[in-house]
């Protein structure tokens, strides 16, 4: 049994009686939408024709929401609507990033994610979604697209050429079109106005540089009226990508460290390991406090989803985080093979803990600049050993070391650039890819936080490796460098998190 809508834009006039109908049925804020209509103008003057798209979730066979989040809130019932139980939900967003329909907003009130759920507790009494009821053009049609007599898949049946959103992601939608410009479709494609046609946006359009909006959209098509939503991942998941990368990075350096003459004993044996749990304290820190639902985070442990990379990630960084204080207490003990054994087994805890986020941003699928796994996996690698070495220069100023962190610089920087001049196979990512330079550095200047993050991050690196190597490498003058490249690498993951997330869903 599978639930679904068939919506056809033949008939759908744009009246948003189903918007208001959803709004009210399920008390849905001021601002925020379960379902609601787009307008896409096409054509050129005085030919133009305004097209309709009842835009919701799609209830996926194979729902990318309900495999990342973390804690189980969102479940495929029998009947096959995607359904989410608020009471459960911590609030993390990640189902957000993962929904290729921007079909999941944020409750700010509650704190909790919310969505369309197909109108359950009115299915489960025999009744019809309400969006339906109400339609005054019977274009909402519901019912078991398994069911080949239910009105739906009749009309499925009689009616050529449905289309559904997004197909490439691999969603399995269950929502399918009729009658609907591939342009209201295919989102992105229609260029975006400062203004709606009633009203100001709520949030500015994406800022696509003229020429790549020449080369990314329609110059027939323009979008009207839709619905503004939120960046939802800011500057702590950039932060949280900086911690994690020192605190991994200490410890993957830690044991080639032991073989330098560079440095005091206490900075060869004790401080890698003091810097990852340092650093994995503020990464936990950081990952707690960018939930909605911070007191519930203990669920991710206590109900885990096991798919989900969150909580993957999770496990990742305790058994990490294990390793670091085992090889830390076997030292203070005198145990100095047992701590050297851990400080090689915690190689492989902390590569994982530098590139299990490749994992979880595989499963944004409605991000695709982020899904390129065998790309974000060895850049997480090489920003990792970027940065903790960089943090353990001041410390060991090792001139293998320093020649290392600058390779490992001069490496991120080719990632970077290759992330944005390479080839992407769908237009959500070369989109993405194209906004990467118009994220500002900071608010109040236009210096581009990709560029000048690579910038900082590679002549801090530079700088080092100079001192180092001259034998004029004073302590405060390559910890300031250290600053400066670790506050690089998180201008440069500004860039990333917020430009994969601007491209428009609907």
């Amino acid at each position: 049994m599978q639930y679904g809508f068939v919506l056809d834009q033949r008939r759908c006039i744009g009246c948003h009686a189903c918007t208001v109908a959803c709004k009210s049925e399920n008390e849905v804020p001021i601002g925020d939408f379960r379902t609601w209509v787009k307008y896409t103008e096409v054509g050129s003057f005085p030919q133009v024709k305004r097209h309709f798209a009842v835009l919701r979730c799609n209830q996926c066979t194979a729902a990318p929401c309900v495999t990342i989040c973390p804690v189980t809130a969102l479940h495929k019932r029998p009947d096959g609507i995607v359904d989410l139980d608020k009471d459960v939900c911590i609030g993390c967003k990640a189902c957000m990033q993962a929904c290729p329909y921007d079909a999941l907003y944020l409750n700010e009130e509650t704190g909790g994610a919310e969505k369309c759920h197909f109108c359950a507790h009115r299915v489960e009494q025999g009744l019809k979604p309400a969006c339906e009821v109400v339609c005054p053009e019977t274009a909402i049609v519901s019912g078991d697209l398994h069911d080949p007599d239910s009105p739906a898949s009749k009309l499925l049946a009689t009616v050529p050429g449905a289309k559904v959103r997004r197909p490439e992601q691999g969603t399995s939608p269950n929502v399918f079109y009729l009658g609907a410009h591939e342009a209201n479709l295919e989102p992105g494609t229609a260029r975006e106005e400062d203004m709606y046609i009633w009203s100001d946006r709520r949030l500015p359009k994406a800022p696509l540089p003229e020429a790549d909006a020449q080369l990314l959209q329609r110059a027939d098509a323009r979008v009207a009226l839709d619905v503004d939503h939120k960046v939802h991942w800011g500057w702590k998941v950039s932060a949280y990508l900086v911690t994690k990368g020192v605190a991994a990075g200490a410890a993957l350096w830690a044991p080639f460290l032991a073989w330098s003459s560079a440095g005091d004993e206490f900075a060869r044996d004790y401080l890698p390991e003091v810097f990852a749990l340092l650093f994995l304290a503020v990464t936990n820190v950081l990952l707690v406090a960018d939930l909605k639902r911070p007191t519930k985070f203990l669920s991710i442990v206590l109900r885990p989803n096991t798919r989900s990379w969150l909580v993957k990630g999770a496990w990742v960084l305790m058994a990490f985080g294990a390793l670091s204080t085992g090889s830390i207490g076997a030292r203070l003990l005198g145990l100095d093979g047992l701590a050297d054994v851990l400080r090689w087994l915690n190689l492989g805890a902390g590569s994982m803990t530098a590139a299990y986020t490749a994992f979880l941003f595989a499963q944004c699928e409605g991000r695709d600049l982020w899904q390129h796994t065998a790309t974000l996996l060895p850049h997480l690698l090489v920003q990792a050993l970027c940065v903790g070495g960089a943090v353990m220069l001041p410390f060991v100023p090792d001139q293998k070391l320093a020649l290392f962190v600058l390779a490992m610089a001069g490496m991120h920087h080719g990632f970077g650039l290759r992330e944005r001049f390479a080839r992407h196979h769908t237009h959500n990512a070369r989109m993405a890819a194209a906004l990467l330079p118009t994220v500002k550095a900071w608010r109040g200047t236009q210096l581009s936080a990709f560029h000048f993050g690579m910038g900082t991050s590679t002549m801090a690196a530079m700088l080092a490796a100079l001192l180092v190597l001259n034998g004029t490498a004073p302590a405060a003058a390559l910890a300031l460098l250290a600053v400066l490249g670790m506050g690089g690498l998180f201008l440069y993951e500004q860039a990333f998190v917020r430009a994969g997330q601007l491209p428009p869903l609907s």
